[in-house]
């Protein structure tokens, strides 16, 4: 491909075209390129975006039968991030997640292999399709108590016990950044003839530097599912879907992409990737250099304040892909000892209070207060979220309130070195490879459960799913059993503060689960 294709930016371009001509609007939307507001000037900050939120007219294409501009940005799109071909989404990394599932879980009852700390999208593209889950357990991370993947011995075991199985999905990084080497896992499917499906929510950035780790398509995996929005330059809801090799059927995903996107897709939203793309093709490696010295003045700072600790692999790691798309890592960073973590995104900063005062949530909330707003917090740690798009001085503003916060809440006796870490959402006890679990819409009906209190809940059934957010991982599923570990866990968040999702208790002071007889 031409330089000068990869600095276009086709999608993006018509709209500028379509603003600029000034046609008059017979056609969706209803509020014609914003003039439903301009007579009281009641749209403000969303005026110059209406002006662009087209529909599928003549020279807009089809997202869901492109032959034009968004064929064309797709295409560049497929170029800059190493796939054989790639797909713009407009309902976020969820909707990415939908239909790669939906795809190979083509009939009700398939078995899909499914790491258990899995985002709740899975798991309803697991129930749209009827699948059953066999859940893997990740590796955990020693010194954190964080999970990142299942191992390769997991993997492989599994896909002996169950050769019926479609395929594997696993989410890296996870929402702290947090890494392993992905290569192992697609051999392992590709051993047994399933693709290897990756939620790579947080890793679109993956590979286009050399202080970043490699992305999932260089290490061998068949679908990777992107947030461009998340750590590029995307609008929000803005994601991407790529794809290689041949264990896909690409014509059935087109269908079910066609299923869980809507039919009127944002075009402002879809510009965005075009030029988030462009951006990366443009300038390559050197987009990521003002955010990566940001993190760079972060972390100088935070050597002169020891009291706030940073989470990394056990040893320094550099990778070494020469920052293209297409290239393996050639330098891998020692393993930890438990082999869970590997690779750390350096734009996820994960820091904790080393002397135990201030917990992850209370740590937050002392960063907000003082303007800074941290990505998500949990127990122990707050995620600190840069991106090519963050300043230096958003690293000294920080700083300041971390030094502020310092002096306003003086370390006690401090933590033990060496000391367990503290429970968190991700951290799961172990145990052996599990039963499939059936998946489906079927509705939990009323009169089969009753509400307790969530300390009287150990050792029954499950009856809801029950979601900490962020960063949106279930922790409990209805019809699984509520362990002592669960059951402990659930009530340590809901006494730290911490926020549930599809729970009929927000508070989580209670718990729905089924009768028993």
């Amino acid at each position: 491909m031409k330089d000068e294709e990869r600095q276009s930016a086709p999608l993006y371009e018509m709209l500028e075209r379509y603003k600029a001509e000034g046609k008059i609007s017979f056609h969706v939307p209803g509020h014609k390129n914003g003039q439903a507001y301009r007579t009281d000037k009641s749209a403000g900050l969303l005026d110059e975006v209406m002006t662009a939120d087209i529909t599928e007219i003549s020279g807009s294409d089809d997202l869901h039968h492109p032959e034009g501009v968004i064929l064309e940005a797709q295409r560049l799109a497929a170029d800059c991030f190493g796939a054989e071909e790639s797909f713009f989404l407009v309902g976020g990394s969820t909707a990415g997640n939908l239909a790669l599932i939906l795809t190979v879980c083509a009939e009700p009852g398939t078995v899909l292999l499914v790491q258990r700390n899995v985002h709740k999208s899975v798991i309803h593209g697991l129930m749209l399709a009827g699948a059953r889950a066999v859940f893997l357990d990740p590796l955990l991370d020693d010194s954190s108590g964080l999970a990142v993947a299942p191992s390769e011995e997991t993997v492989r075991k599994a896909l002996a016990a169950w050769p019926e199985a479609a395929g594997l999905l696993v989410t890296m990084p996870n929402y702290y950044g947090m890494g392993s080497d992905l290569a192992p896992l697609a051999r392992a499917c590709h051993d047994s003839g399933v693709p290897l499906l990756v939620d790579e929510a947080h890793g679109a950035h993956y590979g286009q530097h050399p202080e970043l780790p490699p992305g999932a398509l260089s290490c061998g995996a068949d679908g990777v599912v992107q947030s461009t929005h998340k750590m590029l330059a995307a609008m929000t809801m803005g994601a991407m879907l790529h794809v290689q090799g041949p264990r896909l059927d690409r014509a059935l995903l087109r269908q079910r992409l066609a299923m869980v996107q809507s039919s009127s897709p944002s075009y402002p939203v879809m510009a965005s990737l075009d030029l988030a793309r462009r951006l990366l093709h443009s300038r390559r490696a050197d987009a990521f250099t003002a955010g990566l010295a940001a993190v760079e003045t972060l972390r100088r700072g935070l050597a002169e304040l020891p009291r706030f600790k940073a989470l990394r692999p056990k040893e320094p790691q550099r990778h070494t892909n020469g920052g293209e798309p297409g290239a393996s890592a050639t330098g891998q960073a020692p393993r930890s000892r438990s082999g869970a973590y590997t690779t750390q995104d350096p734009f996820k900063v994960v820091i904790y209070d080393a002397t135990g005062v201030l917990s992850g949530f209370e740590l937050q909330a002392e960063l907000e207060r003082r303007g800074c707003v941290p990505e998500m917090s949990d127990e122990r740690h707050v995620v600190l979220l840069f991106s090519l798009g963050s300043r230096a001085e958003d690293a000294v503003s920080l700083l300041a309130a971390l030094r502020d916060i310092d002096r306003e809440y003086p370390p006690g006796r401090p933590a033990t070195s060496g000391s367990n870490p503290v429970s968190t959402w991700n951290n799961f006890e172990p145990r052996s490879l599990l039963e499939p679990v059936q998946f489906s819409l079927r509705p939990v009906r009323e009169e089969e459960t009753e509400c307790i209190k969530l300390e009287e809940s150990e050792g029954r059934v499950a009856a809801e799913m029950v979601i900490p957010y962020p960063p949106g991982i279930p922790l409990l599923y209805p019809g699984e059993v509520i362990t002592g570990e669960i059951n402990l866990r659930l009530r340590s968040l809901a006494e730290a503060g911490a926020r549930f999702q599809s729970v009929s208790d927000p508070a989580l002071q209670t718990i729905k689960v089924y009768i028993t007889r």
